[in-house]
């Protein structure tokens, strides 16, 4: 097997074993260009174990990748700078690092959170991984910028399908997470023809003209969830509900929250869901609803997506080939170009996603988006967010009745003729 993730353009890394190298298996030894390689200089093993020490969180987050290996001699094992039981674990890196020997020194009550473990591709024969002894194997492979964040896609040298054998193992310490509901296999985009018209296969287009109408302004909101089935679960499915309920209690009419989260085959129970498979589509709502004068009040954008290090949100695996396209990740800088002088009088981030510091850090030091507030813990924003979440004041005197709130400042608002049509 090999182990795929979506941020290392590839196969993750470990140090080479006496054993079959992914172009001899695929060759079957009958010269070198009989088949193509997918990832030249890579190396096939006979299994994965992957490690997670948080499996409540988000990814990304750092979770620990070993290579499993029979008929290994405990030598060879050693030589390869290995763990040797029964069978030979080798710590898997990912590629294309910034830098391979950095390492971040990290103490046992991090990397083991409540020592959760995850098994897959296979069982490891004759050998068992105790709990004390999971917490040395994380302890020792934790570190630096070469962590692996995300669970990889564990595929078989000759399977062109790309099929997932990564399973989760309920071991002594968590349960595994509830998958998504699967009416049907999800496929390929590009495998969607006209004569299989199907609910999975149709593509429900996206009409943004639509959203914004002429003398009057409204409140908006964007939802972004999912990467692939092996990363999102019932619980996004269950966030997206309640934030979506959330936004109807406060207004918010349902033609204007646009909900974007997986892939057709996987969609919500929700008004206004689309697949999250087309980067295009969701920038150009957002940057529209942002650019058209007058357009928005409030623009919520809730995101809850598995996030690289630098802030990068994941899509939908469109290609389900587990490697983040550009056109299937969503980076700090292009939704920072999409939210840039934003005519909506505010925007509120709900960012409930790894590593939100990125673009915390870029909004404090912008002066492209002074009405564009991250909400979190310690929010610098403290006058911008002394209104509700439609924008009425908090301490009106007197308080605001029920039908003014929804006359004067939830859903939408008639605007006079004359303020539309000043510059």
């Amino acid at each position: 097997v090999l182990a795929i993730l979506p941020d290392s353009g590839g196969v993750v890394s470990s140090k080479p074993r006496a054993g079959f190298g992914v172009s001899q298996v695929l060759n079957g030894g009958e010269g070198p260009h009989r088949h193509q390689q997918p990832f030249p200089g890579s190396t096939a093993h006979d299994a994965v174990l992957v490690l997670d020490p948080s499996p409540g969180e988000n990814f990304g987050h750092p979770v620990v990748l070993f290579y499993v290996d029979v008929n290994v001699t405990k030598k060879r094992c050693s030589h390869l700078d290995g763990y040797y039981l029964d069978e030979c674990l080798t710590l898997a890196l990912k590629g294309r690092c910034q830098n391979q020997l950095k390492r971040r020194q990290a103490g046992p009550e991090r990397l083991m959170g409540n020592g959760h473990s995850r098994l897959a591709g296979g069982a490891l024969r004759g050998g068992t991984i105790t709990t004390s002894g999971a917490s040395r194997l994380v302890e020792r492979a934790i570190g630096g910028l070469c962590e692996v964040h995300f669970l990889p896609l564990v595929v078989g040298v000759e399977d062109s399908n790309r099929t997932q054998r990564l399973r989760c193992v309920h071991a002594e310490f968590a349960r595994c997470p509830q998958p998504l509901p699967m009416g049907s296999p999800s496929l390929p985009v590009s495998s969607c023809e006209l004569n299989k018209n199907t609910r999975r296969c149709h593509q429900q287009p996206l009409a943004t003209h639509l959203s914004c109408r002429l003398y009057q302004t409204c409140d908006h909101a964007v939802l972004i969830s999912g990467w692939q089935q092996q990363m999102t679960f019932q619980r996004h499915v269950q966030n997206l509900q309640r934030f979506y309920r959330m936004l109807r209690n406060n207004g918010f009419h349902k033609d204007h929250i646009k909900t974007f989260f997986a892939s057709s085959g996987q969609l919500p129970d929700i008004e206004g869901v689309y697949s999250a498979t087309e980067k295009a589509v969701i920038r150009n709502h957002v940057s529209y609803v942002c650019r058209k004068q007058h357009c928005a009040d409030t623009l919520v954008l809730y995101l809850n997506s598995p996030t690289r290090n630098d802030g990068t949100m994941l899509l939908w695996d469109a290609n389900l080939n587990g490697i983040a396209d550009l056109k299937e990740r969503y980076s700090v800088n292009e939704l920072l170009a999409d939210l840039a002088g934003c005519r909506a009088t505010r925007v509120l981030l709900f960012v409930d996603q790894s590593y939100s510091g990125v673009l915390s850090k870029r909004l404090r030091g912008s002066q492209k988006h002074l009405n564009v507030v991250l909400i979190q813990s310690q929010p610098p924003w403290a006058g911008l967010l002394n209104v509700t979440l439609a924008g009425a004041p908090c301490n009106a005197t007197p308080p605001l009745t029920d039908g003014e709130m929804r006359r004067e400042y939830q859903g939408c608002q008639n605007l006079p003729t004359a303020l539309w049509h000043q510059k």
